[in-house]
């Protein structure tokens, strides 16, 4: 995709200013090994005291979590200690251990605090994280909004039933929809609106032209965590809308280098030649006083998928993960110029393609039947996702007394859609109304920057600060290729943002955030004309601005030394699809200036809840509105998605309860509820429910994991999902019930994972189907019971 000389320069001007710190700070300080020796002089004390005054003295930030320090000595700590070595002195004989990870910008070390006993004891830990995806100093569980860490223990036990990022999301967030199984995420949404995907605080989400593939960009083995922050969100810009879903990439666990190799096998229940599929996986770690290196690749086949009456499940033109092959190389490699500086470089290219076997047999909705495939007959090219996504950062710890976080990143976008005779791609002119064939492709290219300053501790102690700016360069248009047409025109998107946020602890239990963020947005659009469903109709182009400052504010009030209420409110920033309304024009005498479709989505969030924190047990709930005033809305027409721009409401309640209930066995319960109208007659007045294409079903959902041993751990998960009627003509929901188990046993060289996928194999129609979109071609049954079988060893 083309680009003027002048960005290209000025996006290099712009990496170059973000990353002179690192080359002042550099020529100012000495260079020491991240693992040097400091002096230290701590008398035996209580163990949390040492533990406090040890991480002042080493520069880190202690997270203590959920164990008790209470009655608990230390020894004397005298002489030269590496931070390893200081910290396995204070906790030697206290039942205590450390795990170590960079800071939020992966400068600063954050350490966490666990049992010994606990260190493997299942996918539910109740320590606390500091939350990379949040501009400013947050830890999940005492933040003022809901936050939830996807650990790395729930992602491996999630992906031995299911490699489907929206399965393994649906299944943790409550309020997230369930899982298309399909390439496209588009219906996915997160409390009712859009969440903004990101990769190491990189967005993925292509909002310009969202053709909903956001979440396949990269393959699960290469995410350490997934971070979530619900409800609208300024902190990454563009998208958020209904929220932040931020993919950690691995890093080094340990010292030394380490090697991983893992396989795995899939078929349905009647194990049938066509259903089988395979992944391969392999990860190369090292870690010496200096760098820190993550090399990564791995390829997945997947076979078709059938439901739970052994029938083919048909192929959706928007995207298909069944019959498809995917591969992702990923390399990361971190620096540290000393204690406090560190730089990191990633790459990362995803694609996933369909091999193209298989052609879509329309079903009969009204008479139950769904959509299938059969062999052979595919049209037009293969449909795909191809990405490459390339960040470099730089963090400083402590650089006068401030931490300092800066990237910078680029991401090519290719994903192809099926092909099809849609109504909107004919023209008289090439073929007979309602012959020709055509399939679209979305690319969209992004560079941009992010620069953060935080300064902890002032005022006694009391306030926190965050400062920062981002600028963002988009352009994405979207072709017909098969006939080598524009179906989208090339849109040039440019944003700039400042922002600000403060913390303030005014007593021991009550403590305030609040912030403000100023938008400025410009797109440009060149003169183009409509394709000939649409009238051919020219339009005139245009460079329209918008800006927007949004706000938040937030309270935390520790009721009790286990209780806490947290309140908030917050703004979020989005566009349209400005594609959708492009391409949909058909009156003569428009042009882009003047088009208010364009406008942006600014999201109104309120939040409260309570959380409960003891020590076996967490517990909390929250209660959420979000509106815009001019949001958006899909509708279809014809056959074809259109953009309505009209006011929205939703509102929910979000619960989750996590209980070890002793050191073998933990039950986890979700439940969500959530509701939404819009004013579709424009008078002001929300009047009309929102569909499945918006709203999650409500869904209660329970988990329960075991270590029966040692050697051997167990996993069994429900989701339950409840009936709902819309107002819509043709939409309804039939709730379902789908269970889901896993079992890992280690072996003496490795491990063995088994999956079963709805275990019962029940027969539904999925929710996307039911709820989202009345149409033959896209009525799905979702997948029965599925098989999985892995080994995996680390050598």
């Amino acid at each position: 995709m083309a680009r003027t000389l002048s960005h290209r320069l000025g996006g290099a001007w712009l990496a170059l200013m973000l990353l002179c710190p690192a080359v002042q700070a550099q020529s100012q300080a000495p260079a020491p090994a991240r693992v040097s020796e400091r002096a230290y002089d701590l008398p035996a004390q209580p163990l949390r005291s040492a533990l406090l005054g040890f991480a002042e003295q080493a520069g880190i930030d202690l997270i203590i979590g959920a164990v008790s320090l209470d009655d608990r000595q230390s020894p004397p700590l005298r002489g030269r200690y590496t931070v390893r070595g200081g910290l396995n002195q204070l906790l030697a004989g206290t039942g205590l251990a450390d795990r170590a990870e960079p800071g939020a910008g992966g400068g600063r070390l954050t350490v966490r605090l666990i049992e010994t006993a606990h260190m493997d004891s299942g996918p539910h830990q109740l320590d606390d994280v500091v939350v990379s995806a949040a501009r400013s100093y947050t830890v999940a569980g005492k933040s003022p909004r809901k936050i939830t860490v996807i650990s790395r223990q729930q992602i491996e036990d999630q992906m031995a039933i299911s490699e489907d990022p929206g399965a393994v999301l649906a299944n943790l967030i409550p309020s997230y929809s369930p899982s298309r199984q399909k390439l496209s995420n588009a219906g996915e949404t997160f409390r009712g609106r859009t969440p903004q995907f990101l990769i190491d605080g990189v967005p993925q989400s292509n909002p310009l032209r969202n053709g909903g593939r956001s979440s396949y960009t990269i393959d699960l083995s290469m995410v350490e965590r997934i971070e979530v922050i619900h409800g609208a969100s300024a902190e990454h810009g563009l998208g958020a809308t209904g929220g932040i879903i931020n993919f950690v990439t691995r890093r080094p666990e340990q010292p030394g280098f380490h090697q991983h190799v893992g396989v795995s096998l899939t078929s349905d229940d009647d194990v049938q030649s066509n259903g089988l599929g395979h992944k391969l996986d392999y990860r190369f770690t090292g870690q010496t006083e200096r760098w820190d290196i993550v090399a990564a690749a791995s390829r997945q086949e997947r076979g078709l998928f059938y439901d739970g009456r052994d029938r083919v499940i048909g192929f959706a033109y928007p995207g298909e993960i069944q019959d498809s092959t995917s591969h992702d190389l990923f390399l990361k490699a971190g620096y540290w110029l000393d204690d406090n500086q560190n730089i990191i470089v990633s790459a990362n290219r995803f694609e996933l393609e369909g091999n193209h076997d298989y052609r879509a047999v329309p079903g009969d909705r009204a008479n139950g039947i769904p959509t299938g495939a059969a062999k052979g007959g595919a049209e037009g090219d293969p449909m795909f996702n191809k990405v490459t996504t390339l960040r470099a950062s730089y963090s400083h710890g402590n650089w006068l007394g401030n931490q300092i976080d800066a990237q910078i990143y680029h991401q090519d976008f290719e994903g192809q859609f099926g092909a099809l005779r849609s109504g909107s791609f004919q023209d008289p002119a090439l073929a007979p109304a309602g012959t020709l064939l055509d399939q679209t492709r979305n690319e969209s290219e992004k560079l941009g920057s992010q620069f953060t300053l935080k300064r902890r501790g002032l005022f006694a102690d009391r306030v926190d600060l965050a400062a920062g700016f981002d600028a963002l360069s988009d352009e994405t248009r979207q072709r017909l290729v098969l006939t080598d047409r524009v179906y989208v025109p090339e849109t040039e998107y440019r944003n700039y943002a400042g922002f600000l946020q403060l913390g303030l602890r005014a007593t021991e239990r009550l403590a305030f955030s609040g912030g403000a963020r100023h938008e400025y947005a410009k797109l440009k659009v060149d003169g183009y004309r409509t394709v000939a469903a649409n009238g051919s109709v020219r339009v005139g182009g245009g460079d329209p601005d918008f800006e927007e400052t949004l706000y938040n504010i937030g309270l935390t009030y520790q009721l009790a030394d286990d209780i806490q209420l947290f309140a908030n409110y917050s703004e979020g920033f989005g566009m349209p699809d400005v594609g959708r309304v492009l391409r949909g024009i058909d009156q003569p005498g428009q042009d882009v200036d003047t088009l208010l479709a364009l406008e942006p989505i600014v999201t109104d969030n309120r939040e409260l809840g309570l959380r409960l924190n003891g020590e076996r047990t967490r517990f909390e709930i929250s209660y959420f509105e979000s509106d815009s005033d001019y949001g958006e809305r899909l509708s279809e027409r014809n056959g074809v998605y259109v953009v309505n721009r009209e006011k929205v409401e939703i509102k929910g309640v979000e619960a989750s309860l996590d209980w070890r209930i002793n050191d073998a066995h933990q039950l986890g319960l979700t439940y969500a509820h959530q509701k939404g109208e819009s004013d579709t007659d424009g008078n002001g007045t929300v009047d009309t429910t929102l569909s499945g294409i918006s709203l999650a079903p409500n869904r209660f959902g329970a988990r329960w994991g075991a270590r029966w041993n040692d050697d051997l751990r167990s996993l069994v998960q429900v989701n339950h999902y409840f009936d709902r009627s819309f107002d819509q003509p043709d939409l309804d929901f039939d709730g379902y019930t789908l269970v889901d188990a896993s079992l890992v046993r280690k072996l003496p060289v490795g491990r063995l994972k088994a999956g079963v996928e709805n275990l019962f194999d029940k027969d539904y129609v999925s929710y996307y189907s039911q709820a989202a979109r009345a149409s033959n071609d896209f009525y799905f049954t979702g997948r029965g019971r599925v098989y999985t079988l892995g080994y995996e060893v680390d050598f």
